[in-house]
C-alpha cells in the first residue's frame, strides 16, 4: 500500500514509537489522525511535521471517546487506515501486580484496539484499500517473567490480529501485525533498562521500528517481527518452548532481583 495521501488514524501518537511512526508516514505523504490523551503533546507533535495532520485527545478505554474518535473520522471524509499503537507495561511479578495494573494492561493493550477497530470497520471497508496495523511485541509470542499482563494483552493482540485478517480475507481491507522487540521509549522502567543491561538485551530506537513497521506497511505483510536473536527466539517457543524454558529458567534469578 501506498503511503502517499493515505488518512490513517495513529493511536498512541505522543509515545515514543507513535511520535516516530508520525513523523515517518507524514514524510511519506500521509495525512494523520494522531490521537491520545496528552492533548498539548499531540499538537506539538503536529506542528513539526510536514503536511496538515490533525489531533484529537481521547482515552480509547472509554466508549465515548472511540465514539467521538470515529464522529472525527467521518467528519474529516474517512480513513484509510487505523494503527493500534497505543499500550502500557508494568514490569513486576504477578503477586505483586494490582487489580488495577492488570486491568489497565488488559483494556489498552487488548481491548481498546479490538473495540477500535470494530468501530472503524465500515469507515474502512468504504476505501479501495485499507488497513489495520496493530503494534504487539515480541512477548506477544513468548511469556516472560515479570510481564504475565503485559504478555496477555500482546498474546491477544496477535490472536485478534490472526482471526480478524482471516474474517476479513474477502474484503478489502489488510491486517498487518507487528512485534517490536525491546525499544527505547519511556514505557520502560528504570528496574527494566536496567535490567535489559544486564541481559545484553539489545534496544531499537523508536526510528528503527517505525521505518520497519512502514516498509512492512507498504509491501503488505501479515506479519513483522522485529530483531534479530529474538525472531528466531519466537519462532524456537513457537516450535520447542521447553527450550525456551530452560534459557529463562537460567535467568530467573536475576530477572526476579529486578522485577
Amino acid at each position: 500500500m501506498k503511503l502517499q495521501d493515505k488518512t490513517i488514524l495513529l493511536t498512541g501518537a505522543s509515545g515514543g514509537i507513535g511520535q516516530a511512526l508520525a513523523s515517518t508516514l507524514a514524510s511519506r505523504g500521509a495525512r494523520l489522525i494522531l490521537t491520545g490523551r496528552n492533548y498539548p503533546a499531540l499538537d506539538a507533535l503536529r506542528q513539526q511535521l510536514p503536511g496538515q495532520h490533525d489531533c484529537v485527545s481521547a482515552d480509547l478505554c472509554q466508549a465515548s471517546d472511540r465514539q467521538r474518535l470515529l464522529a472525527h473520522c467521518r467528519q474529516s471524509g474517512g480513513i484509510d487506515m487505523l494503527i493500534n499503537n497505543a499500550g502500557c507495561s508494568h514490569f513486576s511479578l504477578f503477586t505483586q501486580q494490582s487489580d488495577a495494573d492488570i486491568e489497565a494492561q488488559l483494556a489498552t493493550n487488548l481491548l481498546a484496539p479490538m473495540q477500535l477497530s470494530r468501530l472503524l470497520l465500515p469507515l474502512l471497508a468504504e476505501r479501495p484499500e485499507a488497513m489495520i496495523v496493530n503494534i504487539g511485541s515480541t512477548f506477544g509470542s513468548i511469556g516472560h517473567t515479570g510481564f504475565a499482563g503485559y504478555c496477555a494483552g500482546k498474546f491477544g493482540l496477535r490472536g485478534f490480529s490472526e482471526a480478524l485478517r482471516r474474517e476479513l480475507a474477502d474484503s478489502t481491507i489488510r491486517v498487518l501485525y507487528a512485534a517490536p522487540r525491546a525499544t527505547d521509549t519511556a514505557i520502560n522502567s528504570q528496574q527494566l533498562v536496567a535490567l535489559n543491561r544486564r541481559l545484553g538485551n539489545r534496544m531499537d530506537s523508536p526510528s528503527v521500528v517505525a521505518a520497519a513497521v512502514c516498509r512492512a506497511i507498504e509491501k503488505e505483510r501479515r506479519q513483522l517481527f522485529i530483531g534479530w536473536p529474538e525472531k528466531v527466539f519466537v519462532r524456537l517457543n513457537a516450535i520447542w518452548p521447553t527450550l525456551v524454558d530452560a534459557a529463562l529458567r537460567k535467568k530467573l534469578a536475576l530477572i526476579k532481583r529486578y522485577a
